[in-house]
């Protein structure tokens, strides 16, 4: 089965940097992207599909694959972000002039919201305490493991089905590179994706996902940031993002969380986007001490 659908863009829109968030770019056998082309396979509550976004100037198109095509393509507007409402977004930066300048720059790039819970819980656990590269080796691997190829031309395999992930020993993560407390977390967040699925907002799914062991603030902001476009949702103890948003915000070195909280409150109803925003400028906090290494866990 094959669906077409055509969107219009808003000026100014940023394809790549809209969507980059819905992949692990370069790691990532469920997805591509380009600046003009789009690839994302998903399990749908209609069934497997992929989804392909080509962009022609101020025109989208989206054509959706497979069983899940009609549900893909009715939401394809919110995959490439057009449901991100930022009308109040300009007045709230202007009470500091660093993320007025950022908005300004920055204008065209808008939250996805995928409705895919569990495909990016597993990036986000993958990604708790270690390095982005460790986590995305680990997703690559895993997916390969679980995957099934897509519906589709574009040769993608499905993300994992969670009812296969949770029939797994945890020894079977080892070689990917994932320890045993990050593999339980995996499997606890199986076990009820179909709940974490029907979850009707960000709001639902966060009390839903830090319910579940192994999964805390952190984690279930990853998530329903791209899953809902909660352009609201911070990520509650990183370990980079407080310094950079004391240091981008105030000028001072290092920030808790609850420091963070505070400068951002001003922005509240976008304090992720402005998180992103301070990224996506480069803005960074001095660094002191060395890098954390980079391990493979599956030499242990």
């Amino acid at each position: 089965m094959t669906r077409t659908r055509r969107l219009s863009l808003p000026d100014g829109y940023h394809f790549r940097a809209t969507l980059r968030s819905l992949l692990v770019v370069r790691y990532d056998p469920c997805g591509t992207l380009t600046d003009t082309d789009f690839w994302l396979s998903a399990r749908t509550p209609e069934g497997p599909g992929s989804l392909h976004l080509a962009r022609a100037g101020a025109e989208l198109t989206a054509t959706g694959h497979g069983p899940g095509a009609d549900w893909l393509v009715d939401r394809a507007d919110a995959f490439a972000g057009l449901r991100d409402d930022v009308s109040d977004f300009p007045a709230l930066a202007a009470a500091h002039p660093l993320v007025a300048r950022l908005a300004r720059t920055f204008p065209g790039v808008r939250y996805p919201a995928s409705g895919q819970v569990f495909h990016r819980l597993i990036r986000a656990i993958l990604e708790q305490k270690v390095t982005g590269i460790e986590a995305h080796r680990a997703y690559r691997s895993m997916m390969k493991h679980f995957g099934e190829p897509a519906p589709g031309p574009a040769e993608l395999l499905l993300p994992p089905d969670p009812e296969a992930v949770a029939a797994t020993p945890y020894w079977t993560f080892h070689p990917f590179g994932v320890e045993q407390r990050r593999t339980q977390a995996l499997l606890r967040a199986a076990l009820v994706a179909a709940r974490l699925e029907r979850c009707v907002d960000s709001a639902e799914a966060t009390r839903r996902l830090t319910a579940v062991p192994g999964i805390g603030p952190w984690t279930a902001a990853e998530v329903v940031r791209t899953a809902f476009g909660d352009a609201d949702a911070v990520s509650v103890g990183d370990f980079h993002i407080p310094n950079t948003v004391a240091w981008g915000l105030a000028g001072e070195a290092r920030g808790t969380d609850a420091r963070m909280l505070e400068l951002l409150e001003p922005f509240r109803g976008h304090r992720g986007r402005v998180c992103d925003l301070l990224a996506m400028g480069g803005i960074s906090a001095p660094k002191f001490g060395p890098r954390m290494p980079i391990r493979s866990f599956a030499k242990f």
